[in-house]
């Protein structure tokens, strides 16, 4: 069995870059900043006692507003 080579085609564009990323390390400085960003959201989601059972409960709920019909 032969290793399929991965193209652009069959990774969605999440994929592409999160590879990317990895052939290219940020700078450290730009990695730091997203340290700080998400040791920020997590001190918020400590004082709002969100888990990771509120975010699959909002995951699950409809977010679509209704249309508005003039």
């Amino acid at each position: 069995m032969g290793a399929k080579e991965l193209t652009s085609d069959s990774l969605n564009e999440q994929q592409v870059l999160m590879l990317r990323l990895l052939k290219k390390p940020l700078p450290a400085a730009d990695f730091a900043q997203i340290r700080q960003l998400d040791e920020t959201v997590e001190d918020w989601e400590d004082k709002q006692n969100i888990t990771k059972q509120s975010y699959e409960r909002l995951s699950k709920e409809h977010f679509r507003s209704t249309s508005r019909k003039h």
